[in-house]
């Protein structure tokens, strides 16, 4: 199981109130919501092997400098990069903070800490995004895979033939869905194979990806199915294919420094080098720092959350 902490963390952060903090009166809720997701899928799942993948970077510079729209809009301010805590934590690259409450940053450490002292692995990887990790683990793992996120990015790794599919949290923890091939081609009318090429051209503003003006979601999905991929579709149009109109070629022609570059942005990595095995992600039975465990859950008011964790990872001994 590989968890997108942060998409999973603002979640958190979110879906459980302020009030929510320690005796000191300082927020806990993101820490306690992500303890709870993170018991009940593996109370549901049964995951033998976990990893919370990690933003160490959550705006690559390299994936700026193809496409200079990308998360703009999430950009909050410029701050030294050594005072960078934002989505991807203490040690991020960029030199620039993605925007974040007030009342989530400093609860950030706390949650590396909390893991830490479970023995829950943290992946990440310097000027890669936590999708990245998610794609090379997925794509590496030798084993069936659940990827859990509410970024529909992710959407390109499902392939049933080897046992990756998403457990998709936008509509909520309860009502999370299970997106595999056939999920993929019934919401979309596309193979989980294309999802990349489709969100290329249908765009996603959450991203700052602009698409091509012009061709949204029902007709990418009809070029998809005719010509495969991409770079079908633009093969097609430059041989005069009459299934290619021309008004579409007009909206390709418009858009094509952007199609140049914008596939390697919206694709995940899955080949990064992580210095970590398998074996490094196996899912412990109880909390492996148990005094540093027993300290956090005091100083941080965990409560039931820390409860409800413990019993999750001790049912699968």
């Amino acid at each position: 199981m590989l968890l997108d902490t942060a998409s999973l963390y603002f979640r958190a952060f979110y879906g459980v109130p302020t009030s929510v903090t320690n005796d000191a009166g300082q927020p806990v809720n993101a820490v306690r919501g992500l303890l709870d997701f993170i018991a009940r899928f593996v109370t549901d799942y049964r995951p033998t092997h976990l990893a919370c993948c990690w933003d160490n970077d959550w705006r690559p510079q390299w994936r700026v400098d193809l496409l200079p729209s990308y998360k703009t809009h999430r950009v909050a301010q410029t701050v030294p990069a050594d005072q960078v805590v934002g989505a991807g934590g203490r040690g991020a690259l960029s030199q620039v903070a993605e925007e974040s409450p007030d009342e989530l940053t400093p609860q950030v450490p706390v949650i590396r800490d909390v893991l830490a002292a479970l023995g829950i692995a943290v992946v990440g990887k310097d000027g890669y995004e936590a999708d990245d990790v998610i794609g090379t683990l997925a794509s590496t793992a030798g084993v069936p895979v659940d990827v859990v996120t509410g970024d529909r990015d992710l959407f390109q790794l499902v392939d049933d033939r080897t046992g990756v599919r998403v457990l998709y949290v936008a509509r909520g923890i309860s009502r999370h869905e299970r997106v595999d091939e056939a999920w993929v081609r019934e919401r979309y009318a596309i193979p989980a194979a294309a999802y990349a090429d489709f969100a290329v051209m249908r765009g996603d503003t959450s991203d700052g990806i602009p698409g091509v003006p012009g061709i949204g979601e029902k007709t990418a999905a009809q070029l998809l199915a005719r010509h495969t991929s991409l770079h079908g579709i633009l093969r097609a149009a430059s041989d005069g294919d009459p299934t290619v109109t021309a008004g579409v070629r007009s909206k390709l022609a418009a858009a094509i420094d952007y199609l140049a570059v914008a596939p390697e942005v919206v694709a995940v990595a899955r080949d990064l080098d992580l210095g970590v095995s398998l074996e490094d992600l196996a899912l412990p039975t109880a909390p492996v720092q148990p005094e540093r465990w027993s300290e956090l859950v005091a100083a941080w008011s965990l409560g039931g959350s820390a409860e409800r964790i413990a019993a999750a990872l001790a049912a699968r001994g």
